[in-house]
This record gives C-alpha cells, structure tokens and sequence, in this order.
C-alpha cells in the first residue's frame, strides 16, 4: 500500500477494491482475536476439527475484506487461489470449508461470550488508535442507519435470541420533511437500524449498537457515547453532532454531564401553555424563542425594532452563555443605544444560566457559524455508512437470524477498524524518489501493534 506524505492520516480513498495477499496479511495480524479464538477452541474441545476455528474465522473476513458478494463466492475463489488459503492457514484445496460449515461457526459467533469477544476486539482497536492520534474522539457526529435482515425461522432459536437480549428485525419507516413539513420521500425496509458514532476529521467508527427499527436516536444515543467515551482517554470528546432526531432534552442534559458539547438542531415544537417568548433581562428586557435564543428591542420609534443580540461566548465556569448589544459589536446606530448601554463602552450584557433550557440554549448557539462548521461534519457519518454497507457488504440482506447479524456486523466492524488502523500506520512516500517515511503516529500504532502481538498466541486448532 502506497500513499503519499500528502494524504491525511486515514486515507480511505486509497482502498483497493481486491487487496493484494500482503494487504490481507497485515489487516488480518492487526485484528486482537486471540481472546475468542481461544475461547472458540475451547467449546469444541475434542470435538470434530475439521476445519479449523480461525480458518473459519479467517474466511469469514477475507469474505469481507476481497468484498465478496456471498460467501460462496469467496470459498470458490480459496478452492482456486493457494495463495490465498495459505494466508489463512489452508493448506490444500479439500480443506477448505463449505457453506454451511461458515453458518454454522456465524450462528457460534452470535452468542455470548463470544459475540461480546468480538465486540472486545473492537474496543481494543479503537482504545490504540485514541492513545496514539492525539485528536481521534475529539469532535464526533452520529446517525442511525437502516440496515436489511431476515428473521430465524426457527422459534426456539428466535427465543434464545430473545433471551440473550438481541433485536429481532422488524418493519422500519422512515419520512423525510422539507421545511414545510411536507413529506417527500419515504424510505421502508424490514430489518434493523445501526447507530454509529465516529470521528469527523479522520472518519473512524468509535462506537456503534444495533437496534430493532422501532427505537429512537433519542432513545439509543447514550450507549455509543457511553462507549466510546469508555475506549479514548479522559474528557476527549468535546462535540457531538446530530441531527433532529436526537433534540432531546434528556439527551441535552447528559450530554452536558458527560462534558460533552451538542451540535444538534433544533424541533419545530408547539409553544407550551401558549408561552410564545421568554423574557431573560436587561435594563430594556431581552426576550427569547425556540429559534432565536437572544433578542433585544429598540423601542424608540412607534413600532418596536427587534434584533438578534450578538453572541459573546459560553462561560464554561459560570455555566451561562453570553449575549451583548449588537449595536456596539457590529458597529451601527440603534435608537436605544444610550438608554441600554448607559455608558458603558462595553454595551449591554446578558447572561443566560444554561439551566435555563438546555435545548434553547447549547454551549454553542446555533446561530453561530461555530454551530454551522460542526454540524457540517454530520457528513462524516454517511460516509461511514456508505462504506460499511455499500463497501463491506454490511447492508447485503441476507442474513438470517439475529444472532448471525450480530456476529456479521461485528465481523465487519473488526475489519473496519483494522483497515483504518493499516491506514494510519502506513509508510507514506515524499519528494520526486519517493523516500518512505514513517511519522510518530505511525511508529506508536506499530509499536502497539508490537506490543499485543508479542502475547502468546494460542496454537492453530
């Protein structure tokens, strides 16, 4: 993999659509899977060992990783290919498994523990990345995403599933609004959603969950922040960025107990108890609304003149959010200027306690062009979604049963972090001979890498 000093630290554009076998090689030893290898072996023991538990495991992610479009495909091309069965661990043509062998270890995989072991190897990878890139966690943004299932036809494992605490997949709907409220396009399907939560500059997952088609971004926002928090270092997220689905006011409060910084956009909601305005103070009283936080009026003409107050910045210790005259800060003549600012170079102050609202009133206002360049970085998100589901093949549909989702999504989301983590640890060429060099971000990723490898690996079975 050849990428150039230029490019920013997660090049994704630079993915090859058919890795070459080396590329297979390196992705496949990032991945920590000694835990539920070993803990694989040891269910079966001394049963039939056929094919092995990490060459099923292996064909499960070279399936994802070659972006086969089903499994088959990707067992016909080992039967063929020996180069490929020997990164591996294949052997010979007649030791490779069939598909029902890989549903079968898929159902394994979609139970605890070792669906959780899966879910470990995440963790892991993601706890290396946010020690070595400093910035990674630092803004984020999250979205749900419709994702196509099929159910278990078979009632007792649909119970255990059930037992075990997994969505089952259902009817999904969703409408999309313009400003009016009219509806122009509407999007069905039967299955589950994904709630992902990644990083905006560097567009690497940090936490994700699936869900039945039923549950709210409200509703499901806590566990990813929850998780990801608990994967990078202390008080390193400081902005999340969502869209109106997530415009809760418990959402707003925990976020604010995490430290956390809310890029959300507002609801259009009904005033409650006909309260159109709230009235928050000054010698010539400042109003808000649900839209327009700060307002202040001129009332020396006939008809009072009504302006937006210019933003001055959240005290993070007084825990308020600041408002001066828009007169003094932009520069123009207001009629009650003299009476508002009475002197005072400065003009007219007006802090809002965030207790107040913390809907109304965000660290970072939404009128504000801070607000707007965050909330930018949504876009981020569907860009993940395209990969995963369009790239991956996490959105292919044809998947039965909870259980075997559950596992595939983790399997998918293992070689997304891999990938990203041979992306950031990459050597990258400069200059007209193209020179290899190596940055410190790089050297620390492979030095963890060096690290874990260097834990005794359980014998191939």
């Amino acid at each position: 993999m050849r990428i150039s000093a230029t490019k920013p630290l997660f090049a994704w554009d630079e993915l090859d659509d058919s890795p070459s076998l080396q590329a297979i090689r390196d992705t496949l030893a990032t991945i920590p899977g000694h835990a539920l290898l070993t803990a694989l072996r040891d269910r079966r023991h001394n049963g039939c060992n056929r094919y092995p538990v990490h060459v099923l495991w292996g064909v499960l992610l070279v399936a994802i990783l070659r972006r086969h479009v089903t499994r088959e495909a990707c067992l016909a091309e080992l039967r063929r290919n020996a180069g490929l069965r020997l990164v591996i661990g294949i052997e010979r043509e007649d030791d490779v498994p069939h598909g029902w062998n890989l549903t079968r270890f898929l159902t394994f995989l979609g139970t605890e523990p070792y669906l959780g072991l899966v879910r470990e190897a995440c963790d892991v990878l993601v706890r290396a990345l946010g020690a070595a890139v400093p910035d990674l966690g630092r803004h984020t943004a999250g979205d749900s995403t419709a994702l196509s299932g099929k159910p278990d036809p078979h009632p007792t494992r649909v119970a255990a599933e059930v037992a075990q605490g997994l969505p089952q997949p259902s009817g999904g709907k969703k409408e999309y609004k313009d400003d009016d409220g009219v509806v122009t396009k509407i999007v069905e399907w039967f299955g589950y959603k994904l709630h992902l939560l990644v990083d905006v500059r560097h567009e690497v997952t940090l936490a994700c969950r699936v869900t039945d088609t039923n549950a709210g971004d409200n509703e499901r926002i806590a566990a990813p922040v929850d998780q990801a928090q608990a994967n990078l270092p202390d008080d390193r997220i400081e902005t999340l960025a969502y869209d109106q689905a997530a415009d809760d006011i418990k959402v707003h409060e925990s976020l604010d107990a995490a430290g956390i910084r809310p890029v959300i956009q507002i609801r259009h909601c009904w005033p409650k108890d006909g309260e159109q305005e709230n009235v928050l103070g000054g010698r010539i009283p400042s109003t808000s609304s649900t839209m327009k936080p700060a307002r202040c009026s001129a009332t020396t003409r006939p008809t009072p003149v009504r302006r937006a107050m210019s933003y001055a910045g959240h005290e993070r210790d007084r825990g308020t959010l600041k408002y001066r005259c828009p007169a003094i800060v932009e520069g123009f003549v207001c009629g009650s200027q003299e009476k508002c600012n009475a002197g005072n170079p400065y003009g007219m102050t007006v802090r809002v306690p965030k207790e107040r609202d913390l809907r109304r009133f965000p660290p970072i206002p939404r009128a504000t062009q801070q607000f707007e360049r965050r909330y930018k970085g949504r876009t981020a998100v569907e860009r993940v979604n395209a990969r995963l589901k369009v790239f991956w093949g996490l959105d292919d549909g044809q998947v039965t049963g909870s259980g075997r989702f559950h596992a595939h999504v983790g399997a998918v989301m293992v070689i997304h972090l891999a990938v990203a983590t041979q992306l950031a640890a990459a050597q990258r060429y400069e200059g007209s001979f193209g020179n290899m060099t190596l940055s410190p971000i790089a050297a620390a990723i492979r030095e963890a890498m060096r690290t874990r490898a260097a834990i005794p690996a359980p014998a191939p079975g």
